[in-house]
Order: C-alpha cells, then sequence, then structure tokens
C-alpha cells in the first residue's frame, strides 16, 4: 500500500490521496484565489471525495463546479450540504458534528470548530449552519485531522484522546481563525507529531506565519511540513 500523498493548492485547499489510491479535496477554492498555482485545476484530476467545512466562498468557491465535472461524493455540515443539493449536486451527503460516515475504505468523522458559516447571495448573508472540521481514516489506519477554520478549543483534546491523529491541518493566518500560537497549543493537545500550516499568506490580514510555528513545535519534537501551493508531499 502507497504512502498518504498531500497536495496543497493554497489557502485551505489540498488535494490528498489515500494509500489505497483515493483523492480528497478539502474546501475546494482555487477561481479567485491569488495563492493558487495557474493550473491548479489541472493538478485535481479525479477525485472520489470532496470534504466542505463550512460555507464560507474561501472554502467552497468551487465546491459546485467541480463536484460536477468529477462526481464526487461530497460530505457537508446538514444545511451546506441543502443548499449544494439545490445547486444542482446529487450526490451529497449531510452531516452534523459527531456523526462518521464509512465510505470506501475510509472513516470520515465531522468534528466541531469554532468559527462562523454563510454564503453570500444576491447581496444577502444566508445562514449555513455550524463550521466543522473532520477526522479521516485511511485505509491503513493513518488517521489525520482537518480542522478547517478555527479558534483553538477545549475539545482538541478529546479529538486527540478519542481519535489520535498523527497529522492536523490546522489554520494559522490568526484574525478570523487561530494564529501560530494558538496552533501550537492545538498541536499538544492533539499529540500530533506532524503539523501542516494552512489558511496564511491569502490575504494581507492573514499575517501568521509557518516559520513562527516551527519555531514554537520543533522544539516539542512536531514537525512543521511546508508546502508551497501546488506542491506534493508523501
Amino acid at each position: 500500500m502507497a504512502s498518504l500523498s498531500i497536495t496543497w493548492l493554497g489557502h485551505s485547499t489540498f488535494v490528498l490521496q489515500s494509500p489505497g489510491g483515493r483523492r480528497l479535496i478539502f474546501d475546494p477554492f482555487i477561481t479567485g484565489n491569488p495563492s493558487a498555482p495557474p493550473d491548479a485545476k489541472k493538478t485535481i484530476g479525479a477525485l472520489d471525495l470532496m470534504l466542505v467545512t463550512h460555507g464560507h466562498s474561501d472554502h467552497t468557491g468551487d465546491a459546485v463546479s467541480l463536484g460536477r465535472s468529477t462526481g464526487a461524493h461530497v460530505v457537508a455540515p446538514h444545511e451546506l450540504s441543502v443548499w449544494l443539493q439545490k445547486k444542482g449536486l446529487t450526490h451529497v451527503t449531510g452531516m452534523n458534528p459527531g456523526g462518521t460516515l464509512r465510505v470506501l475504505g475510509l472513516s470520515i468523522t465531522m468534528v466541531p470548530a469554532q468559527h462562523s458559516s454563510s454564503v453570500e447571495e444576491d447581496g444577502q448573508i444566508v445562514y449555513m449552519g455550524v463550521a466543522t472540521g473532520y477526522v479521516v481514516t485511511f485505509e491503513n489506519g493513518q488517521t489525520i485531522y482537518y480542522a478547517g477554520d478555527t479558534s483553538i478549543f477545549g475539545d482538541m483534546r478529546l479529538i486527540g484522546e478519542m481519535h489520535h491523529p498523527q497529522i492536523a491541518f490546522l489554520p494559522i493566518g490568526d484574525h478570523y481563525t487561530m494564529g501560530p500560537e494558538q496552533a501550537a497549543k492545538a498541536c499538544e493537545m492533539l499529540g500530533v507529531t506532524q503539523v501542516v500550516p494552512m489558511h496564511y499568506g491569502t490575504f494581507p490580514a492573514l499575517t501568521g506565519t509557518p516559520a513562527r510555528l516551527r519555531e514554537l513545535v520543533e522544539p516539542r519534537g512536531v514537525q512543521v511540513l511546508e508546502l508551497k501551493p501546488g506542491e506534493t508531499a508523501s
């Protein structure tokens, strides 16, 4: 069985290829994303699953178009899943935090996040339920935690105790989410050995840096996997 492959497309958008060959995308935001590489859509290729954490446009910008073009099974918080179905997507599963979906040999648990969730349509803000994160366990037992947009919160310790993720994908940009200092504490609470920073540098307000995160966590034995947009690690 191959190792987990991680491709960052900027901001919070990742394409993962599981050890068993399943292809997943998290929070697809490519069109209008200033940090996305020019050939990002070609990089995506075939998709089996799309996991969406909340409704904000910098996390759902390409969810409808990619859902249509790839036929990927889309997983999203309930209210957002209803909205996506109204946009024409048919292979959609709505969930709420605490639920677990077993599909394509993977286990996907929706977990809480501390953030807002909405879309803007015709100049109006439309509520999209709660913001969430995901814990995904792959075919070989490897487990990741994708936090979505969130502040630090105490139940991250429970996520660590119950799911034992080895890798955490954490926002570090500050202003709208955690900054590096909170993310470093989150790594401690989760008990992870590797952290992938995201949601930084895309816009001027997002000032947190991987360098600052590295200063805080690497002395504690946590590796920072810093990717450039379009770069793949496995």
